[in-house]
């Protein structure tokens, strides 16, 4: 996913005036003295002004203060809003419809979900695939995450073990709903989208669910199969199945139990797995 034609030119006209005017009052680069030439300058020479500018990150204030392109109020509260950068190295583990996947190596990792720009991910990034090792500025905008516009990238292939462990990372918070999907503080309105309570993920489990599936358990425990023992272990491994999600219904966050429920629906899988074994 990439931002709309209209947003992505809002972005770059907002950014170039922002680097414009970090680059006036640091000097970086003196023949680039209208927005016009700054804008012609190589990404190598912007990726310079783009250190500067998250290495003093005050500068995005004193723009905002100064306002030099007489900005609307929209338009400064999106600059503003990039005070809440996050800059370092990613892997980008996966590209989704709704943006890429970036995962930073903390403990636990943080995983992004970014926004492209005027291009798809896979049109900037080198061709042999993910996962890509890259150099970035996350960024607000609006209600969604985007990156500066300027990648560093790392030519490094990576293995079966780094790719699983990326993998795994962006499982595991995908099933926590710990998606990082903004920048902005929770209590901080996002620009040019009118505030609202964020959508909460349901807590409760809807009850023919649980009737259907407290059903089954209960159907399962009276059905026997002892003239074939293929049939008995796959009913066995039906019965614990059926207890492991009832359990997860239940009570989701003992893990305990549910660990518990899993360790017995794995002896019934192999149970059924060796009888398979026999039989051929």
């Amino acid at each position: 996913m990439k931002l709309s034609p209209e947003d992505a030119g809002l972005f770059f006209r907002l950014m170039w005036q922002l680097h414009f005017f970090v680059n006036e009052r640091l000097g970086i680069w003196p023949k680039a003295n209208t927005l016009e030439k700054y804008g012609r300058l190589a990404s190598e020479d912007k990726l310079k002004v783009r250190e500067a500018l998250f290495a003093h990150p005050d500068l995005i204030d004193a723009f905002v203060a100064a306002n030099p392109g007489g900005l609307s109020g929209d338009a400064l509260a999106i600059i503003e809003s990039w005070k809440h950068f996050v800059a370092g190295d990613f892997f980008i583990e996966r590209f989704l419809k709704k943006g890429a996947v970036f995962v930073r190596g903390h403990e636990p990792p943080n995983v992004y979900l970014v926004v492209a720009l005027q291009q798809s991910f896979e049109e900037v990034l080198p061709p042999y695939g993910a996962p890509h090792y890259v150099k970035a500025v996350l960024l607000p905008f609006r209600d969604q995450i985007i990156y500066d516009g300027l990648f560093q990238t790392y030519s490094l292939f990576f293995g079966p073990g780094i790719r699983g462990s990326l993998r795994e990372d962006y499982l595991r918070a995908k099933q926590r709903g710990e998606i990082i999907t903004s920048l902005l503080p929770a209590e901080e309105p996002r620009p040019g989208v009118e505030p609202s309570g964020a959508p909460r993920r349901g807590t409760g489990t809807p009850e023919d669910v649980q009737s259907a599936v407290d059903e089954i358990a209960v159907r399962a425990g009276k059905l026997k199969a002892a003239d074939s023992p293929v049939a008995s272990a796959a009913l066995a491994l039906l019965r614990a199945s059926a207890h492991l999600a009832q359990a997860a219904l239940g009570d989701p966050q003992d893990l305990t139990a549910l660990r518990e429920h899993e360790a017995k629906t794995r002896r019934a899988l192999t149970r059924l797995d060796r009888t398979l074994e026999r039989e051929g």
